[in-house]
């Protein structure tokens, strides 16, 4: 894996909308051909087939290739992804406690430009759980920062959102 391949990799991935979904086996064995390149099993490529497998309607198909490339020791920005779209995927399989769980303690990890799609994907579960007023205040905060004006009062909002929620 080098910057030619991740070149390559992200051209593949600038492509995705020119397939459609009658294409989309086209577009995951492009994909496939890239991972095909790094070694057997290497964690990078586990992660693209999943990417390629959740971005053509296969979150079902997905979710195992996620999980084997954290196990097989993913690290840094694409660990976060992983994590990230691996927990969508549970929600969209009908596991949003499992991406409750996983996305939980990626609030108080270290902060980079992944917090807000953490909060995001976060929110969705939560509302899927039900906890809706929860998930609401996570896309508030994450929101406020990026306002032109009202930054605080959206802050505050929402924290009042969650304030007398039982945890």
């Amino acid at each position: 894996m080098d910057d030619a391949w991740e070149k390559r990799l992200g051209a593949a991935w600038d492509r995705l909308d020119t397939f459609g979904e009658e294409n989309a086996g086209e577009f995951r064995a492009l994909i496939d051909g890239l991972a095909a390149e790094l070694p057997e099993g290497h964690p990078t490529g586990l992660f693209e087939r999943a990417c390629a497998f959740d971005s053509t309607g296969h979150s079902d198909r997905a979710v195992p290739l996620y999980r084997e490339a954290l196990e097989r020791g993913l690290d840094g920005y694409r660990k976060r992804r992983t994590v990230i779209q691996l927990a969508s995927s549970l929600r969209n399989v009908g596991r949003a406690e499992e991406g409750v769980a996983l996305l939980t303690p990626e609030l108080d990890a270290p902060s980079d430009e992944l917090d807000d799609a953490v909060r995001a994907c976060l929110a969705l579960c939560l509302a899927n759980l039900g906890r809706e007023r929860e998930g609401l205040s996570l896309v508030l905060g994450a929101l406020a920062p990026h306002l032109p004006r009202y930054q605080r009062s959206m802050a505050n909002y929402a924290r009042e959102l969650v304030a007398d929620t039982p945890a």
